[in-house]
């Protein structure tokens, strides 16, 4: 018995592409959203660590410690700056580092695989001026 030919295709190959799609859609969409996410938290990352050596720059610049929260703020722009927490020192003795710690928040979701909260931290270290 001949298989029946429509268009160009055996009969029982016409839902094929369905599966296929079916079977490599959930993949594709994990991946790329699993990148979009990846790319979210790099990015959050460099913001954090801008604002932990902002912070530290301003300690060691002779600046208080609210003005190095201030300007650690202002560094991370591209995160929510409520979020952020940023420790540093009083103060800074000439010839000696100063280091800042800065932390964010940070959740990603990613379609298949779910949702995860982690705490990004960065510290920045500057030597004193005098």
């Amino acid at each position: 018995m001949t298989p029946i030919h429509s268009r160009g295709r055996c009969s029982s190959e016409r839902g094929a592409a369905a599966v296929e799609l079916a079977l490599v859609l959930p993949i594709l969409v994990t991946l790329v959203f699993g990148i979009i996410q990846f790319g979210r938290g790099y990015n959050a990352q460099i913001s954090v660590t801008s604002a932990a050596r902002e912070a530290a720059r301003e300690i060691a610049t002779g600046g208080t410690p609210a003005a190095a929260r201030l300007a650690a703020r202002s560094a991370a722009d591209t995160i929510v700056a409520g979020a952020l927490t940023v420790s540093v020192p009083a103060s800074c003795t000439p010839g000696s580092s100063v280091t800042a710690v800065a932390s964010y928040p940070f959740t990603y979701d990613i379609p298949f695989v779910g949702q995860r909260a982690l705490t990004l931290t960065s510290r920045g270290s500057m030597r004193c001026g005098g």
